[in-house]
């Protein structure tokens, strides 16, 4: 199949050496010197199983790309808005967008049913401006599992993980969801396709829109973060809000909040990506982390106070940081 993987940094990378390593035709968007590190020199994924380099095609130009099988849109959920009308070069009448960010995406309210049915969510679109240029009809949900960073332009270390969850947003399988399960699956990849796409968000966001914005604040680690009992019991109360949330939008989580604490202190000293853009100076995914559970609740009308203050405090955190 033929691949473009949009947003190449460490996940993105990282997926595409082992689509190209495993025989798939593969094109890197990047920018900036971890592009040109990996146009001279290829890609090296570094795991604690193993080193490999891997050339492949990199460019930041999509022109030069032209249509594909497949997008995957890498790039973090602020950053679509900015390059959501550079796609069209990418796409045919049949591409699939494969749409791989954390937290609430953008189109969690397509093909939903009821009555909050194409819903859109300012928090992530507020000009709707990623609905115009991505028709409903080629988006794949994505649930990225994998942790990786970029440890120096062209390298990436891979912390843990090797699951990539899929599904179409009706629910449905799919000829193209399974063609697309193929060739993570023959990449060494876990890709399994999931009836309900939208629980599988939930069931990481879980933990997400706690412990990252509670990294940014305390700059500590997973394991500091579910174990200490001051911010662990703070975890608890955004997980809870978090889970009135999905609960009431028919979203049953099947982990409990002691779980994914659990889960947490097992990681052991790992940073969050929300610490990790802090620590760099880039901007957090902290509106479709946590703002966007916030929108979810006023929509609901189910309060969220305690997440309220997290987000109030992360959000004049990274004002603050930015300047």
């Amino acid at each position: 199949m033929k691949f473009a993987i949009y947003g190449a940094g460490a996940i993105g990378a990282y997926l595409g050496a082992l689509l190209a390593r495993s025989g798939e035709e593969v094109t890197l968007i990047a920018r900036g010197p971890h592009l040109e590190a990996m146009q001279t020199n290829g890609v090296r994924v570094i795991t604690s199983k193993e080193e490999i380099i891997v050339p492949i095609r990199a460019t930041d130009n999509p022109e030069e790309v032209g249509p594909v099988d497949v997008v995957v849109l890498s790039v973090k959920a602020h950053g679509l808005p900015a390059i959501a009308d550079k796609l069209q070069p990418l796409l045919s009448q049949e591409t699939s967008v494969l749409a791989a960010q954390n937290g609430v995406p953008w189109w969690y309210f397509y093909k939903h049913g009821g009555g909050l049915e194409g819903t859109v969510l300012s928090t992530l679109d507020p000009d709707g401006v990623i609905n115009r240029n991505i028709s409903v009809d080629r988006i794949i949900g994505c649930v990225v599992y994998p942790s990786a960073v970029v440890s120096e332009p062209g390298v990436v270390h891979h912390v843990e993980g090797d699951r990539f969850s899929i599904g179409e947003l009706d629910g449905s399988t799919t000829d193209r969801c399974k063609r697309i399960a193929e060739a993570l699956i023959r990449s060494g990849l876990r890709c399994p396709i999931r009836p309900r796409i939208r629980q599988d968000i939930w069931v990481k966001l879980l933990g997400s829109v706690a412990f990252n914005p509670l990294s940014a604040l305390t700059r500590a680690t997973l394991e500091q973060l579910a174990t200490d009992p001051w911010i662990s019991s703070i975890a608890r109360e955004v997980m809870g809000e978090a889970d009135a949330i999905a609960r009431a939008l028919g979203v049953p989580v099947p982990v409990t909040i002691e779980q994914r604490l659990n889960g947490a202190a097992n990681v052991g000293a790992h940073k969050t990506s929300m610490l990790q853009d802090l620590e760099v100076g880039r901007p957090m995914e902290l509106e479709s982390l946590v703002g966007a559970v916030i929108e979810l609740g006023e929509t609901l009308g189910i309060d969220t106070p305690v997440t309220r203050i997290v987000y109030g405090c992360v959000k004049l955190l990274e004002v603050n940081s930015l300047r």
